[in-house]
């Protein structure tokens, strides 16, 4: 099965295997002695890339769940924009309707990428894709940014996190040591399948399975709203991860010995 990496890595998993020493007896006779060690065994993690019909299959998923958000009455991102702009209140009629465009252009960028990465035929042409992807997000955030609550619960961000779902159902893959190749994580031969899994997964205490869909989840986020496509970026965004999170742990623990430095002395 030939395919295209996304972005791949190691995690390790312990297991027990048998190792053999030999030694001579007081006679001079060799002999073998078997002992049980547990060692770290590397399993590669990979994020495959989707095929042109994944690609499709995936946008039907937003599709449908889109609609199933707004027949219960979830406002789209633009229908919320749009109703500002009729009524007033918090945001500008110019803003809304400046808002609503940079949606439909960016809705539009991202699909043609999308496509061009699928495809292969022109590298360039996703390039430049991919940074006017960059520019309409960087506008559309500037503006969100101060009605972030307003956009949180919408049909769009609940098919976008649907959206992100099914890449990571459908292409996540794993390789332990045995393995002769890679292996689909999520088992079932469709979407519902593959979510059933997925479910039973979460009320599992496999520490491995966290592992895997935390750093996974964040990859398939990254490469679809950033369009990261090289090893070196997403080694990159791990990178500032880990130094965010020593930093968060840092001054987590400075404050805890001030708040019982404090209690101490009262």
């Amino acid at each position: 099965m030939e395919f295209k990496e996304i972005y791949s890595f190691n995690i390790y998993e312990k297991k027990e295997k048998t190792v053999e020493t030999e030694s001579q007896d007081e006679n001079g006779n060799t002999v073998t002695v078997k002992k049980k060690v547990t060692e770290d065994s590397p399993v590669k993690v990979i994020l495959r890339k989707p095929s042109r019909r994944q690609i499709e299959e995936a946008e039907l998923e937003y599709s449908v769940e889109m609609s199933r958000c707004v027949k219960k009455g979830i406002l789209t991102k633009a229908m919320l924009v749009k109703k500002y702009s009729d009524t007033g209140g918090l945001m500008s009629e110019t803003e809304a309707k400046n808002l609503y465009t940079l949606y439909q252009e960016l809705f539009d960028a991202q699909k043609e990428y999308t496509e061009a990465e699928a495809l292969n035929k022109d590298s360039d042409k996703a390039k430049e894709v991919s940074a006017k992807i960059v520019r309409l997000r960087d506008q559309i955030v500037k503006i969100e940014m101060a009605y972030q609550s307003l956009f949180d619960h919408t049909a769009d961000m609940k098919a976008q996190n649907r959206l992100l779902l099914w890449y990571v159902l459908n292409l996540t893959m794993t390789q332990g040591e045995s393995d002769t190749k890679p292996q689909y994580y999520f088992k079932g031969e469709d979407f519902d399948e593959k979510l059933e899994d997925y479910y039973a997964k979460e009320e599992s205490e496999d520490s491995q399975y966290f592992e895997i869909v935390r750093k996974i989840s964040s990859v398939a986020a990254y490469w679809f709203y950033n369009q990261a496509s090289t090893k070196e970026e997403f080694d990159k965004v791990f990178q500032d991860k880990l130094q965010e999170t020593e930093v968060k742990e840092d001054q987590e623990e400075k404050s805890e010995k001030k708040s019982t430095k404090k209690s101490k002395k009262s």
